[in-house]
């Protein structure tokens, strides 16, 4: 019995997904051009990915000529949080903490990554604390 596909993209699907994201919308040719660039893929391999990606819904199309122009029917963060969802729930039971401390902790993270973090931290907590703040004023 075949698994039922996923929703979300594989590491080949990301690939056309990137080239999608960095052009807007290309043909065929032009994504395999892209991805020859990294290795040897064969058109009807490619346009085979397309399809299933279609029929996924990752991917639209318009008829451009001869042929169709493609282009992604998702952003790059909603697959970023959908992928990063499954990630946290799969392997962190469910603890986005512990994800970040896995990468704190086992990540060589240099200064400015570091900076990041914190930066991104203190904003979150100013959010969160003007939230509350606001709610309580409701009342």
């Amino acid at each position: 019995m075949a698994r039922p596909a996923s929703k979300h993209p594989t590491d080949g699907e990301l690939e056309i997904l990137r080239i999608l994201w960095a052009n807007d919308s290309c043909t065929l040719s032009e994504v395999c051009e892209a991805l020859r660039e990294d290795r040897d893929v064969a058109t009807t391999t490619v346009a085979t990915m397309l399809r299933v990606m279609l029929d996924k819904q990752l991917v639209k199309r318009k008829n451009a000529g001869r042929g169709y122009a493609w282009s992604a029917a998702v952003t790059q963060e909603k697959t970023a949080g959908s992928m990063l969802g499954k990630l946290v729930d799969g392997v962190f039971d469910g603890s986005a903490s512990r994800l970040v401390a896995h990468l704190v902790e086992t990540e060589k993270l240099t200064e400015q990554e570091l900076a990041e973090l914190e930066s991104l931290v203190d904003a979150k907590r100013r959010t969160v604390k003007k939230s509350r703040t606001n709610k309580g004023a409701r009342r």
